[in-house]
């Protein structure tokens, strides 16, 4: 394969992953998922109600499947559509990669620590001026696996 070729699955592939991340992050992500993916033991709900981690690993995961259905199906019938000729053990590296990581940073505390070390806390708490530190920085960690995962793919 040329370096053309492999440029323009991996630019496909991006798009392809990138569209149905957003898809699936905020049009089939439940609202419990969304509310309870972070949940960790000792954690109290908006009612005051405690709530566990076991919870929030049930609540993420099932966002996780849902969402990684979603890149898979885009993938497929992206591939289909537009001749890329995915390969299926490419493709379901990427999908582990993209689905894993997704997972990762949806149960919160992970992505808080990361920002934490590398000098981001203060960005990742604020909450002023339309600007929600820590989504921003979630969708960059997204995005930023989602790259590598369109390299997986294009392979």
């Amino acid at each position: 394969m040329t370096g053309t070729a492999r440029a323009a699955r991996f630019a496909a592939a991006y798009a392809l992953l990138r569209a149905s991340a957003t898809i699936a992050d905020h049009w089939l992500q439940t609202t419990h998922q969304a509310a309870c993916k972070g949940w960790h033991d000792g954690d109290v709900d908006a009612t005051g109600a405690a709530r566990t981690s076991a919870e929030g690993r049930r609540a993420c995961a099932a966002h996780v499947a849902t969402y990684t259905a979603a890149q898979g199906a885009a993938l497929l019938l992206g591939s289909r559509v537009l001749g890329l000729r995915l390969r299926p053990q490419a493709v379901v590296c990427a999908l582990a990669l993209s689905g894993a990581t997704h997972y990762v940073a949806d149960r919160r505390r992970p992505l808080k620590k990361l920002a934490d070390r590398v000098g981001k806390a203060p960005f990742y708490s604020l909450t002023s001026n339309g600007m929600n530190g820590a989504y921003q920085l979630d969708q960059a960690f997204h995005h930023a696996m989602e790259t590598a995962a369109a390299v997986i793919a294009a392979r």
